[in-house]
Parts: structure tokens; C-alpha cells; sequence
């Protein structure tokens, strides 16, 4: 290995380190802002996709046309 690698391992040793934190009982709260900061990452990521869709709607109009027809015919043969 050259200077400054890391061994190839080193990503699974700390999964497992984060594994055992978990399980502490006093880490609780630390769970929960991890739940917090995920949704935080999700809600980011939807907005991100969301405005990317837009955007290729606009670029696209004609494939964005289709896209909407198709789905209309969808909803029109949809049976409950």
C-alpha cells in the first residue's frame, strides 16, 4: 500500500464501531437526529428530483406531452 491509504477493510470496522453505538442505551437521542437528518437528506433529494423533472419537462416538451397522455389514458382505464 502507498502513503495514506486506507486498508481495505476499514469501511466494514466502522460500520460494525456503528452498529455497537447504536445499541448503547444512552444513544437514543442520537438514533433519533439521524432519523431527523435522513429525512432532512430525503425531503433535499425529492425537491432536487422534483426540480429536475421540471426541468426536463421544460427542455423536452414534446416527450412531456406523451408522458402526460399516457398517464391521462392510465387513469381513464383504471378499474377499482
Amino acid at each position: 500500500m502507498a502513503d495514506g491509504e486506507q486498508p481495505r477493510n476499514a469501511g466494514s470496522r466502522n460500520v460494525s464501531d456503528a452498529r455497537g453505538a447504536q445499541d448503547a442505551p444512552g444513544d437514543v437521542t442520537d438514533a433519533q437526529e439521524s432519523d431527523a437528518a435522513r429525512r432532512r437528506r430525503r425531503a433535499q433529494f425529492l425537491r432536487e428530483l422534483h426540480e429536475a423533472k421540471q426541468l426536463r419537462d421544460r427542455v423536452q416538451p414534446r416527450r412531456a406531452r406523451a408522458a402526460r397522455m399516457r398517464q391521462q389514458m392510465r387513469m381513464r382505464t383504471f378499474r377499482w
